[in-house]
């Protein structure tokens, strides 16, 4: 990158950061209106990020994909928090947000696809074994989990699937077609497991007793926010 857009990255990066900051002050107070907004806000930055990123490539179809994935990123993100401020709506609002994630996780898929030097579909095997044993934790371990997934026992686990099963394809995409000259999957693959544990969070918040304190919430945001810039930034590492 140029010194201009080195800079232009970084002050997409702490804006974002500022924005996030704001949010939370909002957020572990009350769910409101206003804290959707806010939240969009650094949704919103993470995309300037990935703009920077990707045009500074030239819009490989790696970075198109990647873009798609974070766009919806930031519909689910208005769709879950939509939840908290309209209860009655609270069933509608989850599933959209459910269904906005896992539709962007297939858009970063795709773009593991389109982004690796060499595709070797033997990489799609060990992911999906990784995919199938998150997926038999998430219906099998409820009770041990101390989570009630109710009506969403289903969702949450077909959900669960395609997030491991992004984080993982993304990394034995790079391992089989080599690290080296794959590291923008690999760190791809690191914002998927940041993904995984804001998630493995969210599942306490959402269908757990006494997972919606504070320190939850921030904790939460910061590392689903981590991953949404780290997928982002793994644009500039494509060669």
């Amino acid at each position: 990158m140029t010194t201009v857009q080195t800079v232009l990255y970084a002050v997409t990066l702490a804006l974002g950061l500022a924005a996030l900051c704001f949010f939370l002050s909002l957020r572990v107070k009350k769910c409101s209106a206003r804290a959707t907004v806010s939240k969009a806000f650094v949704s919103v930055f993470f995309l300037l990020s990935w703009i920077v990123a990707a045009f500074v490539k030239g819009m490989p179809p790696f970075a198109a994909f990647l873009g798609g994935g974070l766009i919806f990123g930031l519909l689910g993100d208005i769709w879950l928090d939509l939840k908290f401020c309209y209860a009655p709506d609270n069933d509608f609002y989850t599933k959209m947000g459910f269904l906005s994630f896992a539709i962007g996780h297939f858009f970063f898929c795709g773009g593991v696809v389109a982004g690796v030097t060499e595709f070797k579909p033997i990489a799609i095997l060990p992911a999906c074994g990784v995919a199938l044993v998150a997926a038999l934790v998430v219906y099998f371990g409820e009770k041990v989990m101390k989570l009630k997934y109710g009506a969403y026992k289903m969702i949450s686990t077909l959900y669960g699937a395609v997030l491991f099963f992004m984080a993982a394809f993304a990394f034995f995409a790079a391992l089989f077609a080599g690290l080296k000259e794959n590291m923008h999957l690999v760190v791809m693959a690191i914002g998927g497991v940041l993904f995984v544990l804001s998630d493995l969070i969210l599942s306490g918040t959402y269908f757990g007793e006494g997972k919606n304190r504070p320190v939850d919430i921030v904790l939460n945001h910061v590392l689903y926010y981590a991953a949404q810039f780290v997928i982002a930034g793994s644009v500039l590492l494509l060669k």
